[in-house]
């Protein structure tokens, strides 16, 4: 599925680590791009140490070649293609092609992957039953891990990792199914039927159609509007390096777990509001503020060092100067807000912050630029998304990137389980004592 890329890491020279008496002499390797590395993975069989690096961020755990970002420049890659080249010019099942197989399709290899996916919409019938375990109110995320999960217990014929054709019609199975599943999870949520997929559609269409659609009512006419804003989020979100969640996904499959169970882990990870439910934190501080004429206020709030409240949406952990995604969703979201002339307060709180945060000093000076969960955000909330919906939908753009870094994983031959050390502070070895004489 994935093109041989791990003879491609260049020996460039050796870094010396001096310990007491000890001196040792480590590989630095360069990749195509980006900072050098430092092989370290002899260092507790020659000193007996490990290294100390608490979230990983001065580790890479691996090596790839399917997303590089370099955040103080702005730039996100997909297999080289700059993320705005793609979304402008390309779609979500030509990206999910690029991600899985290395090159984008001509047009007869396009024509046979959009037409596996699409026959591989439809899920089980008895997946269905699952959903009736769960209580009305239950979050959709709860819903999507379980489902997921259970996948394994549906798709039997695609379950061994060893057989390349396995592992590409189960990355086909989720990638198609994934839509359909956030669809019923939505659907049951608001107590309608489910919708069952068209294959007359694009993966876009096809999803707000099962979203949206009510069987036997009306006959829902999708947008092309919303179908293309749409199909812009699924390319901006589709990967994004080694994430927590593509992370959990790679740590997962490196035990031999099967692709369902690996992607369960991932949008576990993803629910985790630090990661994946940041759209959905910026609609509540766009709830909080409620008006345009309280936005001073909280603008003067978010300048206060001392005071606990936070700009949602504005500003990236990883680019230090704009998000190149949210050029690209800016557009869509006035596209979309155009169209459905929806008057919506919290919506005009939106455009009147994103003024105000490319035209502020104190913005501007701090690189605190809308980032594209600001404007996915709007979009989905005008789309009509419950705000619970977005870490759904995120899970769903992302599924592509992690089926993609574990179909990588799963073919790199120095790939070992993962097992992280620890530096111990607990207590050394104590004799036990009955409980009669503590």
């Amino acid at each position: 599925m994935t093109k041989n890329i791990f003879d491609k890491r260049l020996l460039k020279e050796t870094a010396t680590l001096t310990i007491g008496d000890k001196t040792l002499e480590l590989p630095i390797y360069s990749g195509s791009v980006g900072p050098d590395v430092i092989d370290i993975r002899r260092l507790y069989a020659d000193t007996g140490m490990f290294t100390y690096d608490p979230g990983f961020t001065s580790t890479a755990s691996c090596e790839s070649s399917i997303t590089y970002i370099d955040g103080d420049k702005g730039i996100l890659l997909y297999r080289g293609y700059p993320i705005d080249q793609l979304a402008e010019k390309s779609d979500f099942m030509e990206v999910a092609y690029l991600l899985l197989n290395g090159e984008l399709p001509d047009k007869e290899e396009k024509d046979d992957f959009v037409h596996a996916i699409t026959y591989h919409t439809m899920v089980h019938d008895q997946m269905s039953s699952l959903f009736k375990g769960f209580r009305r109110d239950a979050h959709p995320m709860a819903i999507m891990v379980g489902v997921l999960g259970a996948m394994s217990a549906f798709y039997h014929d695609s379950l061994d990792i060893n057989d390349p054709l396995q592992r590409k019609i189960a990355s086909h199975r989720l990638i198609a199914k994934i839509p359909t599943i956030a669809s019923m999870a939505y659907k049951y949520s608001i107590g309608q039927p489910f919708v069952y997929p068209r294959n007359d559609m694009s993966y876009a269409e096809n999803f707000l159609h099962m979203t949206f659609g009510v069987p036997q009512c009306e006959e829902y006419e999708v947008s092309p509007t919303l179908a293309n804003a749409m199909d812009k989020i699924f390319i901006l979100h589709a990967d994004h390096e080694q994430n927590a969640s593509t992370s959990t996904v790679r740590l997962a499959g490196s035990s031999g777990a099967n692709p369902f169970a690996c992607i369960a882990a991932g949008i576990a990870s993803l629910w985790g509001p630090a990661h994946g439910g940041a759209n959905e934190a910026c609609l509540h501080m766009l709830q909080e503020i409620g008006t345009v004429d309280r936005i001073p206020e909280f603008i003067e709030k978010a300048k206060n060092k001392n005071d606990p409240f936070r700009l949602m949406g504005f500003g990236h952990r990883v680019y230090k100067n704009f998000d190149p995604r949210a050029q690209v969703l800016a557009k869509s979201a006035n596209e979309v807000l155009d169209e459905m002339g929806i008057n919506d307060p919290m919506l005009d709180v939106a455009r009147e912050l994103e003024r105000i945060a490319l035209e502020d000093e104190y913005f501007i000076e701090k690189k605190l630029y809308p980032n594209v969960d600001f404007y996915s955000g709007i979009i989905l909330k005008a789309m009509g998304f419950p705000t619970e919906m977005f870490t759904v939908l995120f899970a769903l753009a992302r599924t592509t990137g992690w089926v993609s870094q574990w179909g990588e994983m799963i073919e790199d031959p120095t790939q070992k389980i993962g097992r992280p050390r620890q530096l111990f502070t607990g207590d050394t070895q104590r004799d036990f004592i009955d409980l009669e004489n503590r």
